[in-house]
This record gives structure tokens, C-alpha cells and sequence, in this order.
């Protein structure tokens, strides 16, 4: 048996060489490895830390993969005589011997067989959990939502459609705070601005309200209500999918490049709300036409690279509004397009919220684009709301208080027109 094992291990050295070799050499030129390296970090260091932890998710899958083929080659060199020899024994061997009894006794073949790959799948169910518990991408806790027990200390609008009483979101390893105690609420017919620096926890206070919250987080809230439903309970996917609808940052990413706009924008459609394809694909067609994109029809049946971006962008937007949502979470929506785009998507935006009545929370860093949608604004810097801006039309460095929200009035670019040029066009 021991020849079997060592000439088993030698057939697969080639095949663990060449993977662990491919996988070293791609995660060596890792801008990671390439920063430790030139901070002078040792090599057994680098290797160590970042690269064998990073290679360790499919090196177990390989080794459990091995373990497994060896258990049935083992057996299968000992049923043709070549493996173990009387009086030791294995699986392969019982099933040898059982091969004459097989029509009287047939629990002789059975047995074995049966232990044989009862052994060979639980090998592979061991490495598959040794893999997920080994990858540092996939080692995180779920994000979690609970209900901070302190008393609410908002006062809530009648026609509030979305209140949200003390958001507070932390990192679950460290438990430092990055959102801290946000409150606010949106009317129906509403569009709240949420403004500030890339990292200053807009896309994280949203993906509280949304119930989109990243692994390794967790947060908080004394109040979570969307048009009456407790977002901080257990809501159906449902509910959700009916209740919010969510435009994000960049179109060409939310859109999978492979598949049709009919097939994937119809998904919440006939998964979630249980509408016919032919309805989906109606309900998708009416949205088109309300976004100005040109030949419904078509555009369902072509591929996201056959449009531009303001078109994807407005693909997004009716997808999002097809449920007929309560709130519709808009996630720097025109970022990533140029400015003329950006006019074009603001107006639909605008125009479908005064039209549907559906509250809208606008997240942005651009004070320039918030003054032209918004009907009130929260500054947010460092996880917290530090300023409240009710008068958006009038929002000028004279009209806000606190300092920061002055640096970015300050940082908007402003385009002003010559004298000369004005009087030449007059």
C-alpha cells in the first residue's frame, strides 16, 4: 500500500506544481504585492501574508479534489489485485471479493460501494468548507439591521413616506462607526438630496433603507418605516422589490452585458411580482416611452453596449420605476455621464417624480446637481448629517452655515458669461 500512496502523490505533483505556479505568478503582480514589496516588506513576509492566504481558496479545493480521486484509485488498484494485498484489506478488496457473491449476497457489493463514495463526497464537502472558511475575501460576518431602543426624537409629517430615525451603521470586527445617528424623513412627491466627499456615508445610509447592507457590517436604527412597513423586521423580498426601487452610480456595470434589456430589466417583474412575461415586457415598454427612449421595442430586444450611456441610464430609471415604487433611491445616477446626458437624465427624473408622486432620496456629490433636483438637502461628513438645507433654490455660500458645506459651494464650478459675449448675442 505504501508503493500505491507514493506513486498515487507522484502522478499528481505536476498538477498541484502547475497551479499553485500560475496562481503565485498572477497574485505576485497584485497591486497589493507590488505596494508591500516597495515598502520593503521580506519576501517569506509577502508570501506568508498576502499570497498564500489568497491562494489558499482553490489549493484546498485541489488537495480535497486529490484526496477524493486517490480514495477511489487506491480501491480501484486493489480490485484489479495491484493495491492491497491479503490478509490487509480496503474497499477495494471487499468489493473483490463480494464480486462472486454479488447475486446471492449483493449487501457485499453494496456496502462498499456505497462507503466508497460516501467518503469521496464528504472529502469534497470538507474542502469546500476549508476553502470558504480559508478565503480572506468571503471570511466576513453578515450585516445585520436591529432597533436601537432609545426614544424616537424626530417628528414625523403626515404624508411621510420614508422615516428614518437614527441610522447608525458600524464595522462589525472593529465596531468603529461610520454612520452616525442620521435621521430624516422624505413626503410623498418629494426629492431629499443627500450631499458630501466620496466615503462621507451616503451609499451606506441608503443601503440601510434599502436593505442592502455589505457583509461585516452592522447597523441600527430607533425608527425604519417605509409607508408604513418596518424595515427593521423581517419584510418579504416582495415587499421590497414593490416598495423601492434603486437607480445606481454606473449603468454599464448594473447591466449585465450578455443578456437582451427585455430578459434582465423584466426580472423583478415576473420573479418578485409575479407578472406575465407579456405583462413584464408591456409594463417595460410603457417605462421606455416615459423616459424618451426612442423604439420601445427595439431597445428591449438589444444588448446594453448597443446603447449609449444616457440610454442605459434611462433603461435603469424605468426599470426602477416599473413597480411603481414608494421610494426610488437614486445613487450618483449621473456621475458617470457628460453633462449634456446629465441635463437630459435630471429632467426625466424630475418629471416622473412629479408625475408619480414617488419620494426620491438623490444621493450626490455635486451641489451644482442637487440645487437643480432637490427639494430639501442633507450634508453629510464623516457618517453625520452636519447641516440641513431646506431653501435649495436659494442655496448660496451666504445662505448655508457650517463650513463644509461652504467648501463645497466653493468647489462647484460655476460658468459665467462675458459681458462683452451677452451684449454681442443681445
Amino acid at each position: 500500500m505504501v508503493q500505491v500512496v507514493v506513486a498515487i502523490a507522484v502522478a499528481n505533483i505536476a498538477g498541484f506544481a502547475r497551479l499553485t505556479a500560475n496562481l503565485a505568478a498572477k497574485i505576485s503582480t497584485s497591486e497589493y504585492v507590488t505596494t508591500a514589496r516597495l515598502m520593503g516588506v521580506p519576501a517569506h513576509r509577502v508570501a506568508v501574508r498576502h499570497v498564500l492566504p489568497n491562494m489558499a481558496e482553490p489549493t484546498l479545493i485541489l488537495i480535497a479534489g486529490a484526496f477524493s480521486g486517490a480514495l477511489v484509485e487506491i480501491s480501484g488498484l486493489s480490485f484489479i489485485g495491484l493495491g492491497a494485498q491479503t490478509p490487509a484489506f480496503d474497499w477495494g478488496t471487499l468489493l473483490n471479493d463480494g464480486l462472486d457473491r454479488i447475486v446471492v449476497n449483493p449487501v457485499v457489493i453494496v456496502g462498499p460501494a456505497v462507503a466508497l463514495t460516501f467518503a469521496s463526497l464528504a472529502a469534497l464537502l470538507v474542502g469546500d468548507g476549508l476553502a470558504a472558511a480559508a478565503n480572506p475575501r468571503s471570511n466576513t460576518t453578515r450585516a445585520r439591521t436591529t432597533r436601537d431602543p432609545a426614544a424616537p426624537t424626530i417628528a414625523v409629517e403626515d404624508d411621510a413616506v420614508l422615516v428614518a430615525d437614527g441610522i447608525t451603521v458600524r464595522h462589525g470586527a472593529s465596531g468603529r462607526p461610520l454612520v452616525d445617528d442620521v435621521s430624516f424623513t422624505i413626503r410623498r412627491g418629494e426629492v431629499l438630496g443627500i450631499v458630501g466627499e466620496s466615503g462621507s456615508g451616503k451609499s451606506l445610509t441608503a443601503s440601510v433603507v434599502a436593505r442592502l447592507l455589505s457583509e461585516g457590517l452592522e447597523a441600527s436604527a430607533r425608527r425604519l418605516e417605509l409607508g408604513g412597513v418596518d424595515l427593521l423586521g423581517r419584510v418579504p423580498d416582495r415587499v421590497l422589490a414593490s416598495r423601492i426601487g434603486l437607480v445606481y452610480q454606473d449603468p454599464g456595470t448594473a447591466l449585465n452585458p450578455a443578456m437582451v434589456l427585455g430578459i434582465q430589466l423584466s426580472d423583478v417583474l415576473r420573479m418578485r411580482l409575479r407578472h406575465s412575461r407579456r405583462d413584464a415586457l408591456r409594463l417595460l415598454t410603457q417605462g421606455f416611452r416615459a423616459v424618451k427612449l426612442t423604439d420601445p421595442e427595439g431597445r428591449l430586444r438589444q444588448y446594453p453596449h448597443q446603447l449609449s450611456g444616457g440610454m442605459k441610464q434611462r433603461a435603469m430609471i424605468a426599470s426602477a420605476m416599473s413597480t411603481k415604487p414608494d421610494l426610488l433611491i437614486a445613487d450618483e445616477p449621473t456621475t458617470a455621464l457628460d453633462v449634456t446626458v446629465q441635463r437630459e437624465v435630471l429632467t426625466v427624473l424630475k418629471r416622473m417624480n412629479e408625475e408619480s408622486g414617488t419620494a426620491v432620496l438623490f444621493i450626490s456629490h455635486d451641489l451644482g446637481v442637487v440645487r437643480a433636483l432637490c427639494d430639501r438637502v442633507l450634508v453629510m461628513r464623516n457618517g453625520s448629517v452636519v447641516e440641513r438645507i431646506d431653501d435649495v433654490a436659494g442655496l448660496s455660500p451666504e445662505t448655508v452655515e457650517h463650513p463644509y458645506t461652504k467648501q463645497l459651494l466653493a468647489a462647484t464650478p460655476v460658468v459665467r458669461v462675458p459681458e462683452q459675449q451677452t451684449e454681442a448675442h443681445a
